[in-house]
């Protein structure tokens, strides 16, 4: 599972990559247009990820590094991210 994490980590970064890649010189037509969409709208799916577990990371010792995290990773930072133990969870 690790592996898997570490790859979906690195895979979204390269995709972050070719989005700021785009920003700065841009691709031919569509792709420019397709590649901005798409990275806008992980972009508005990863904000909308780290609001919903803004909960899940107020007891981390780094929390806004965990933030920033989920904004370039998503879903797989929040994967790697041990779940809170049933006495953390009942003082929450």
């Amino acid at each position: 599972m690790k592996g898997f994490l570490i790859l979906g980590k690195c895979l979204t970064l390269l995709f972050w990559w070719v989005v700021l890649l785009n920003l700065f010189v841009p691709m031919v037509n569509p792709f420019q247009a397709l590649i901005n969409l798409a990275g806008g709208t992980l972009l508005l799916l990863h904000v909308i990820e780290a609001l919903a577990f803004n909960k899940r990371l107020r007891g981390r010792s780094h929390p806004w590094l965990d933030r920033v995290q989920i904004l370039l990773a998503g879903i797989f930072h929040i994967q790697s991210i041990p779940a809170p133990s049933d006495t953390e969870a009942s003082h929450a």
